[in-house]
């Protein structure tokens, strides 16, 4: 059993330690299990974090992994809403680190990304976080610096709300954190992806998948035409994951789809799980067949309940769905790779040692006109979903506005017809008969804090170019980009347009991004990291809330270190 479940009624308690991969707050250990005191101020939370590095065996695979406190992933930490933390991190390495909390709101200076807001912690150092928290639900931590949350330096986040929970209550929690594994370093893989951009990509298309692609396209003719579009832009139509199962290992909680995580449940008791993807390169498709789940929570924010089979998420995102097993069976958890050449598995059962079956794998994605951004407008001009109403924008220049970016050295494709696909579940999960998340189904049980509309539109164009592997934004990568200013207080509109074919989990630190689906003011999800479809358009407002400088990324490890990185400036 992993100990990344604790009894609903002892998380509730706070103070208590549940196995060895669960941080205590500092005080309860000295002083034994607690309850919350009546006293309208309490004390901080203090935790201790240890960082080491050291050799991981898995699945046949020996490489350099990061460990939090002896543990990879690192311990599962539980906060309390209302509480300030005092997280006291020891870096017992002879390199320097950091640690983000992603999707938390907080001080820019404590928000941990090396170079922006603090200086890092350096090696055999030590630096401590001290903040309010403001929030609850489900998020995760992980290192910003270098290539060391590819190699294991991550753990999951939970915050118990300060009054009554909006989430229904479940009689078991468990925290299912994905990843991805490989014994070759991040540089090697990034090196190896800028000498050829199809390295790990070898489910090429062949004479052999014509015959099933005339089938899909419609014609023997549609599929050859198909065939050379992908040729002239020296593109791969089945190149949907920069790193494939070629190379990874899949992960459920630290375990390999071999070995296996495990959950015990009673039949007919409910199981809250919290799905936390912490994959360096990986979109995850989950389900767990024979059972209804039904969404309750989405990057820590809560949503109106939605019954679904399956749902797509991306590295950054977090989900909480609540299931009732009524059968005494295992039931597998399946979380396949987006590129179907992999999964990451475990199972719910009511008695030790048991296995469910595994299904089969979907077929794989193949992507098309409207991955390229050449839908061509529906006959009567209407629009997949009603755009957002124009509004006035500040003069042009490099951030706002600046046209479509050229096709060049940084830039491969330009979106001639991008178009809204929050009612799409994404490529690969529409027309298999299964009930498949789309951000549309996001409906918030709150309403937003801040009813404004935005004063301003900001346009950003996501663009990359394969053959050299060089991401940015608006046709520039970081190193060629300034800071995107926001005043303080100013709500604006962010409009993204992904010029590329490929999906890009944009993830927005310290601020929320209010997703606009076609949902009323009063029910557009907050959200902390998205999802930008291929050869989609898509917006988000943001309220510039906290002053100081935070990033902007894709959270594609290798596509943020290569140039998909913004600086936000709120001042």
């Amino acid at each position: 059993m992993s100990s990344y479940h604790v009894p609903r009624r002892q998380f509730l308690a706070g103070l208590g330690a549940a196995g060895s991969g669960l941080v205590t707050p500092l005080g309860a250990r000295a002083k034994g299990r607690q309850t919350a005191p009546a006293a309208p101020l309490l004390p901080p939370l203090e935790f201790e974090l240890h960082i080491t590095r050291r050799t991981m065996h898995i699945a046949g695979q020996h490489g350099v992994g990061y460990c939090v406190n002896g543990h990879m992933p690192g311990p599962l930490l539980r906060w309390q809403e209302g509480r300030e933390v005092v997280i006291h991190v020891y870096n017992h390495m002879d390199e320097p680190t950091a640690l983000h909390w992603h999707g938390v709101r907080l001080p820019s200076a404590q928000d941990g990304v090396p170079g922006l807001s603090f200086a890092g912690i350096p090696p055999r150092g030590r630096y401590t976080y001290r903040f309010p928290v403001q929030q609850s639900g489900t998020y995760w931590y992980h290192s910003h610096m270098g290539h060391q949350e590819s190699a294991g330096l991550y753990g999951a986040l939970i915050i118990e709300p300060a009054g009554a929970s909006l989430l229904p209550k479940a009689e078991r929690d468990y925290t299912i954190l994905l990843s991805d594994w490989s014994d070759v370093s991040a540089a090697q893989i990034v090196a190896n992806l800028k000498m050829q951009d199809d390295y790990y990509n070898f489910r090429q298309r062949s004479i052999a998948s014509l015959p099933q692609e005339s089938r899909a396209a419609g014609g023997l003719g549609a599929a050859l035409k198909s065939r050379l579009q992908w040729s002239h832009m020296r593109m791969s139509a089945t190149d949907i994951s920069d790193v494939s199962g070629v190379l990874y290992r899949y992960l459920m909680n630290g375990k390999p789809a071999q070995e296996g995580w495990s959950g015990l449940f009673t039949p007919g008791e409910r199981i809250c799980l919290r799905v936390i993807n912490a994959a360096a390169m990986t979109l995850f498709d989950v389900r767990i067949p024979g059972l209804t789940m039904q969404l309750v929570e989405a990057d820590g924010n809560p949503v109106v309940p939605v019954n679904l089979d399956e749902f797509r998420i991306g590295p950054g995102e977090t989900y909480a769905v609540l299931l009732t097993p009524q059968e005494g069976k295992p039931y597998t958890i399946f979380a396949q790779s987006e590129d179907r050449t992999g999964y990451a598995r475990g199972t719910l059962t009511p008695h030790e040692g048991l296995l469910g079956s595994l299904p089969a794998m979907d077929p794989r994605p193949v992507r098309g006109m409207v991955d390229m951004g050449m839908a061509m407008p529906m006959k009567n001009g209407a629009a997949k979903m009603a755009m957002p109403p124009t509004i006035a924008r500040a003069p042009a220049d490099e951030i706002d506005d600046p046209g479509p970016p050229p096709v060049n050295v940084e830039n491969q494709n330009v979106a001639a017809h991008p178009i809204e696909r929050v009612t799409s579940p994404g490529d690969g999960l529409e027309g298999l008969g299964r009930r498949v998340l789309a951000y549309s189904d996001l409906i918030a049980l709150r309403p937003p804090p801040d009813q404004r509309p935005p004063s301003r539109e900001i346009i950003l164009h996501l663009t990359g170019n394969m053959e050299r592997y060089i991401w940015g934004f608006n046709g520039r990568k970081y190193s060629e980009s300034g800071p995107i200013h926001l005043a303080y207080g100013e709500r604006v509109r962010f409009t993204i347009i992904n010029d590329t074919m490929m999906e890009h989990p944009l993830h927005l630190h310290g601020l929320w991004s209010e997703l606009e689906t076609g949902a009323d003011d009063q029910h557009r999800p907050l959200k902390h990291t998205v999802i930008s479809q291929p050869g989609s358009r898509m917006s988000v407002l943001v309220t510039a809330d906290i002053r100081g400088v935070w990033a902007y990324h894709c959270h594609l490890m290798y596509h943020m270190q290569t140039g998909m990185f913004r600086e936000v400036v709120v001042s």
